[in-house]
C-alpha cells in the first residue's frame, strides 16, 4: 500500500490474528520521524488488540498536504473495510494540527482525533458533526500555551462541538506517558455526545447523574 513517491513508506502494524477492527493513524511532529509516536502506538496496540496502527512520514504542510493525507487515510479504510467511525487520527504538535484540520476538511473521515500539544492551523469556524476531539496538553508547554487550548475548547463548545481537554501538570511540550495513558482512558470510556443525545432522546428521561457527560469536560492530571 504505497504512499506518494516523495514520502517514505509508513510504519504499519496489523493484528497478529484477525482482521483489523479499528484504524489509528499517528502523525509525528515537525522535524521528527514516526518513531516519535511509537510509545503511543504501543499503548494503542496493547489496549486494542484488533487495531491497525499506521505511522506515516511527513504531513506537516496543512495547505498542500491535507488532501494527500485524507486520500491516504481513505485508501487504508477502503483496503480493510473500515469506516470513519472505526478510524482515529492522532498527532503531536504539528501532527496534531494536521489531524484536526483533516477532521474538518473531511467530516466523515474519522470518529476521533487525539491532539497532543497542538492546535488548529486556523481557529475553527465550525465543528465536525461526527468526530470527538480530544486534546492532551502539558501545563508548562511554552510552544502552545494551555490558555490557547482552553480558548479553543470554549470556542468548540459554542459551535456545539464534542471535545475534551486533559492537562498534565509539570509537563511541557512533550508526548508524556501520563498523556498517553489518559488518551487510552478517553478512547475506552468517552461516549460520543451524539450517541448520548440519541440515547437520552429515545429514553425520554433525565440522564443518570452517575454517568459522566464527557463532551467538553476538563480534567487535570498530576
Amino acid at each position: 500500500m504505497a504512499t506518494k513517491p516523495d514520502l517514505p513508506e509508513p510504519l504499519i502494524f496489523v493484528p497478529a490474528q484477525g482482521r483489523p477492527q479499528l484504524l489509528f493513524v499517528l502523525l509525528h511532529g515537525e522535524a521528527a520521524s514516526p518513531e516519535q509516536l511509537l510509545p503511543l502506538a504501543d499503548a494503542l496496540k496493547q489496549a486494542f488488540p484488533l487495531c491497525m496502527v499506521v505511522l506515516p512520514h511527513g504531513y506537516h504542510d496543512v495547505t498542500h498536504q491535507l488532501p494527500q493525507l485524507i486520500g491516504q487515510v481513505q485508501q487504508w479504510q477502503h483496503a480493510y473495510g473500515l469506516s470513519g467511525q472505526q478510524t482515529a487520527l492522532a498527532g503531536f504538535s504539528q501532527g496534531a494540527s494536521m489531524a484536526l484540520e483533516a477532521s474538518h476538511a473531511q467530516p466523515d473521515l474519522v470518529g476521533r482525533v487525539l491532539a497532543f500539544s497542538g492546535l488548529y492551523a486556523t481557529p475553527p469556524t465550525d465543528a465536525p458533526p461526527a468526530t470527538m476531539l480530544h486534546f492532551f496538553h502539558g501545563a508548562n508547554d511554552r510552544q502552545v500555551s494551555v490558555d490557547q487550548v482552553e480558548a479553543t475548547i470554549s470556542r468548540l463548545a459554542e459551535l456545539q462541538g464534542d471535545a475534551t481537554l486533559d492537562v498534565a501538570s509539570r509537563i511541557g511540550h512533550e508526548l508524556h506517558e501520563a498523556l498517553i495513558k489518559q488518551a487510552i482512558v478517553r478512547l475506552q470510556t468517552c461516549v460520543p455526545l451524539r450517541s448520548w443525545e440519541a440515547a437520552m432522546s429515545s429514553m425520554q428521561q433525565p440522564a443518570d447523574p452517575g454517568t459522566p457527560l464527557l463532551a467538553g469536560s476538563d480534567r487535570t492530571l498530576h
